[in-house]
């Protein structure tokens, strides 16, 4: 046997050294590449269940950014969409003239309407439901116009008309004519309302009609202050003239109201047990002569 010199043995050696060392540097380097080395660029595979995180996070987020938004672009989106759907489902399509009628704020909204409204209340349950019934089975909203004084004595059917869909105004606190009345006395029968409505619904009046429809420029003017509008009447049906031994109440009513009958009319009405008999009868006979009843949600808060 040949004996093997020694810079055989060295180059053996050598090459043994090197092919060691590939093989264990490839692992190292494999290690590295799966991502978890906070120091090693994450891959466009480890970026996308990040997106998907996201994603499941905001469900129900019709717009669907793949990018966080700031708070404030938050809270600017959410109360946009908000007011965007009010508006969109209760559009303001009218708006009261000086006359007190209801009028169209532009070509092609109907203008046969009317507005239903109701003063003197809250009186009786029996009375609020089955008004609000026959509204319901019109399809109709109406105005129900609060005194103080008989909330303060029943404040659960404020709450009954509130919790059935019925729409709040002020009445003033005591039913007196405010006409001729200094501000401060003006202030505080129109807010102490306002204050009471507010405590046991949650929302405040946006009409106002004085009793009697003698608010005057005062009037007028608290109406304002309070974010109210202002409004008297322009069809009366005359109820508050009747009394219960009367004959043919309804008849009457409804010969009333129909002979001043326009479009845009703004109907008194009370909560009386005639008026409650009569509304039925009533609102068939609007709708058999074309008129429709405006929402009162959809008209606007001012004057013009």
């Amino acid at each position: 046997m040949k004996k093997v010199g020694k810079a055989t043995i060295v180059l053996l050696l050598s090459a043994f050294l090197l092919a060691s060392c590939s093989s264990n540097g490839g692992s190292s380097e494999a290690v590295k590449n799966t991502g978890n080395s906070p120091t090693a660029a994450p891959s466009q595979e480890a970026a996308v269940p990040a997106v998907t995180n996201d994603s499941a996070t905001n469900t129900g987020n019709s717009e669907g950014n793949l990018a966080s938004p700031s708070p404030q672009a938050n809270q600017d989106a959410v109360g946009s969409t908000n007011d965007s759907e009010q508006t969109a489902e209760i559009p303001l399509l009218y708006h009261m003239n000086k006359n007190y009628d209801i009028v169209p704020n532009e070509e092609g909204t109907p203008k046969k309407v009317v507005l239903l409204t109701f003063d003197d209340g809250p009186k009786e349950a029996k009375m609020i439901n089955s008004i609000i019934d026959t509204l319901d089975k019109h399809h109709a909203k109406a105005i129900f116009f609060m005194n103080g004084y008989r909330i303060k004595e029943h404040p659960e059917l404020l709450k009954l008309i509130h919790e059935r869909g019925g729409i709040l105004g002020n009445h003033s606190w005591d039913h007196i004519e405010l006409k001729n009345k200094p501000y401060d006395t003006v202030k505080k029968q129109l807010e102490d309302v306002q204050t009471a409505v507010k405590d046991i619904t949650g929302e405040t009046p946006h009409f106002f009609r004085p009793p009697y429809g003698a608010g005057g420029d005062v009037g007028k003017k608290v109406a304002a202050e309070n974010g109210m509008l202002y409004m008297t009447w322009s069809v009366g049906s005359l109820d508050w003239e009747m009394k219960e031994k009367d004959s043919n109440k309804t008849e009457k009513l409804i010969g009333n109201v129909t002979g001043q009958l326009h479009s845009g009319s703004n109907i008194l009405m009370h909560e009386l047990p005639w008026t409650t008999e009569a509304l039925d009868t009533l609102l068939t006979t609007l709708e058999e002569k074309g008129y429709s009843f405006v929402d009162p949600r959809s008209i606007e808060l001012k004057m013009r």
